[in-house]
């Protein structure tokens, strides 16, 4: 679990907003565009399994959030 001050690549932790089977969710500041978001994160333990990755993946694109 992440906490509020830690950054991901240009993004800033701010809450945790909740976790589920498929990951953890962040609330954030993304410093590049300065607005906050919502980033979910795969866990470690799941990264490495590809079906989750694809599940992952297409839960993503059904939000139009990956092209």
């Amino acid at each position: 679990m992440l906490t509020a001050g830690s950054r991901i690549a240009h993004y800033e932790v701010i809450a945790s907003l909740g976790a589920g089977g498929m990951g953890e969710v962040y609330r954030v500041h993304d410093t590049r565009i300065k607005r906050d978001a919502a980033l979910k994160i795969l866990p470690a333990a799941l990264a490495g399994d590809p079906d989750r990755t694809r599940r992952f993946e297409q839960e993503a694109m059904s939000a139009g959030l990956l092209n």
